[in-house]
């Protein structure tokens, strides 16, 4: 399965965090795409395309570089006009190449023992899967109404009464029909094809399931100033408490085997001793003094062999 980011690109979002990036935009100490990546990251996918406006395009791409350096693959793409979260997959047809997608909305942030669950559920995934959280104003979004088994009997947008309290977050998984049921989808009326007609397209032959985020699991939409602030308060408070990051894309790829120690030194000692990089040489462990100190020998090697 490949992953498509959306960092930001779907028109309203930027406008939001108008006239700062907001991808880029710092949530505590990391910048925003961190997080929806990280997630992407723990379901396993080690090939993603970040889809971007034309002016967070060149620092993304700065940012994250090809992924090799997290033993990922990591495409950069860039859309002038946003067509909506659906067309941002069909835009994206040669990369998906006929496989299953996830697809996820840069704004997002998921954090909990429960996600790391849910997102083990999306290997065998048939038709579609979105994540849902409970919430309290569920008029104010994509809502979904679950059996007991998953499966989605209604799906509402923005609903005046809704028929459940379980929202639409922004990562859901769809098999390899995603592609062509994206292309018979009819565009609304601004020429958008969003992700809540893709999942209505798959809830019509029963074939939309929904993973219920529980108890203790975070979901935040940073779409705004005031949830950005927020979500930055919500994991500084979190990575104070409890010692850990949250988002940090480094430790993922490394704790999923994908680069090994000495690969996370590397990238330690190149974050410098900010707090951040002394967080990295910390799980890192001597293996990051080793990356410093072994230049540091071969120079004065070199030296006494020139003396001698």
């Amino acid at each position: 399965m490949r992953g498509i980011l959306l960092a930001g690109d779907t028109g309203s979002l930027p406008s939001r965090a108008h006239p700062i990036s907001h991808p880029l935009m710092p949530v505590f100490d990391k910048p925003m795409i961190y997080y929806p990546l990280a997630t992407l990251m723990l379901a396993g996918l080690r090939e993603v395309l970040v889809v971007a406006a034309p002016h967070d395009g060149p620092p993304l791409q700065r940012l994250l570089r090809d992924g090799s350096h997290l033993g990922m693959t990591i495409r950069h793409a860039v859309r002038p006009e946003p067509r909506g979260a659906a067309g941002a997959l069909l835009d994206a047809a040669d990369f998906v190449a006929g496989g299953p997608v996830a697809l996820m909305l840069g704004a997002t942030l998921l954090h909990g023992p429960a996600v790391g669950a849910a997102l083990a559920r999306h290997a065998d995934v048939s038709g579609a899967r979105v994540l849902a959280h409970r919430v309290r104003d569920p008029q104010e979004y994509d809502v979904v109404e679950v059996d007991g088994h998953g499966t989605v009997l209604s799906l509402e947008e923005r609903p005046a009464r809704p028929r459940g309290d379980h929202a639409v977050t922004g990562l859901s998984f769809y098999d390899a029909t995603a592609v062509d049921t994206a292309a018979r989808l009819r565009p609304r009326a601004d020429g958008r094809l969003e992700a809540g007609d893709l999942n209505e397209a798959y809830r019509r032959r029963g074939s939309l399931r929904a993973s219920l985020l529980g108890p203790g699991t975070a979901w935040l939409e940073t779409t705004g100033f005031d949830a950005l602030s927020a979500a930055g308060e919500f994991v500084r408070t979190v990575e104070v408490r409890e010692g850990h990051k949250i988002g940090c894309i480094e430790e993922v790829a490394w704790r999923q085997g994908w680069i090994d120690d000495a690969g996370l030194a590397t990238l330690a000692v190149a974050a410098g001793r900010t707090g951040y990089g002394r967080y990295l040489r910390m799980l890192a462990g001597g293996y990051a003094d080793a990356v410093i100190e072994l230049p540091a020998l071969r120079r004065a090697a070199g030296r006494a062999i020139h003396a001698g």
